[in-house]
């Protein structure tokens, strides 16, 4: 028996990078897996690694952004496996520019995507997760565990030169995070953050400007300069950048039965770093 054998965990943004390492590493211990991605070639790559490990995967491509996603990523983990056990809230990404000339659309884009977007995947768990407890409690005395992860920045508990919409976005997870969990503890449900530092991604690694991201049409530059990586890691206690799957690490300690009494917690995956 793994630890976390037949659990249903939703993974947003989990077809690249940090997204990926979750999902791979929640997968490694037993648990099926709903994988989402913008690019269905992706996510059905990802799901098949997955599917390797000898539990189950299925995909549900689009963007989190969408108004009706978090309705159609809830009812496919249904559908495919009657229950949620584990929400991770990662897809995201950054699009910086400094107060002045950040536009609208930059700012509201980085709030959809980093606090919007959860809230309607976790307002759409609700009813199934609600339904379940009671259900449990009736037949059982008590509703089994269940765990949302949402997943906030050093940039959200510090701020970041250049960041205003992406840390407003981070910080704002940070409080829905804490109010979720006073709302679904009823439920037995443990709800945290992960507040990630610099984590080696297509995000951080290159050149500035060398790789792009397309979002809604739009190519968005990725990657720091080696000047700007090299003070970043300068000032990291332990002295260099995190892997996706130490990322992952953060993750999955909040899955582990050890965790059960933990809720309402920001942990920082950053080497010791702060901004």
């Amino acid at each position: 028996m793994k630890i976390l054998d037949g659990k249903v965990a939703l993974v947003s943004g989990s077809g690249r990078g940090i997204g990926k390492a979750i999902a791979l590493k929640l997968a490694s211990a037993g648990a099926h897996v709903v994988v989402n991605d913008l690019d269905e070639d992706v996510a059905k790559a990802t799901a098949g690694e997955i599917e390797n490990l000898g539990v189950r995967a299925v995909v549900c491509v689009g963007d989190v952004t969408d108004a009706d996603f978090g309705e159609k990523f809830v009812a496919t983990a249904v559908a495919h496996f009657g229950t949620i056990d584990i929400i991770v809230n990662n897809a995201g990404y950054a699009w910086d520019s400094v107060l002045q000339k950040t536009s609208d659309e930059q700012w509201m884009a980085m709030l959809d995507v980093h606090l919007t977007a959860p809230f309607r995947i976790l307002r759409a768990a609700q009813p199934v997760i609600a339904a379940a407890a009671k259900k449990e409690i009736a037949e059982h005395g008590r509703a089994t565990r269940r765990t949302v992860i949402n997943i906030s920045s050093v940039a959200g508990l510090g701020g970041n030169a250049g960041q205003s919409g992406y840390a407003a976005g981070k910080a704002g997870i940070v409080g829905l995070t804490k109010t979720v969990m006073k709302e679904w503890g009823r439920y037995n449900v443990t709800v945290n953050a992960v507040a990630f530092g610099a984590i080696m991604t297509r995000m951080t690694a290159g050149e500035a400007g060398s790789s792009t991201i397309s979002v809604k049409g739009r190519d968005i530059k990725a990657g720091v300069s080696d000047e700007i990586l090299e003070a970043m890691e300068k000032g990291i206690p332990l002295g260099r950048a995190g892997t996706p799957d130490e990322a992952a690490g953060a993750v999955y300690l909040f899955c582990l039965p050890e965790a059960d009494y933990i809720t309402g917690e920001v942990v920082v995956a950053g080497g010791g770093w702060r901004l």
